[in-house]
């Protein structure tokens, strides 16, 4: 069985046991947490939500808070500027532990 899940405005299609990268959440490494925003149950009898699936529940566990591998942000302009900077986001990885329908 798996799910379609929402999670601070992407949607992310998980099973038991995947582990996903998400933009960071507040809590610690360990912590369980709960996300009731599932969009879609697919198996042997698939249930559509609309927009979300009633009483459908996904629990998950935060195994990691740490930031992505550094992106370089170039910006020129021929004969005038140069301006070099560099972004490393934040994100949560979670483990699916199980999905309810």
């Amino acid at each position: 069985m798996y799910g379609i899940v929402e999670i601070k405005g992407h949607q992310y299609r998980v099973k038991e046991g995947d582990i996903i990268d998400v933009q960071k959440m507040e809590g610690e490494v360990g912590s369980k947490v709960e996300l009731d925003q599932v969009l879609f149950i697919g198996g042997d009898s698939p249930k559509v939500g609309t927009p979300v699936v009633s009483g459908a529940k996904v629990n998950a566990e935060i195994i990691r808070q740490a930031r992505s591998r550094k992106v370089i942000v170039l910006r020129r302009s021929p004969g005038k500027y140069i301006k070099k900077n560099g972004h490393r986001q934040h994100y949560t990885a979670l483990k699916i532990t199980g999905i309810k329908a």
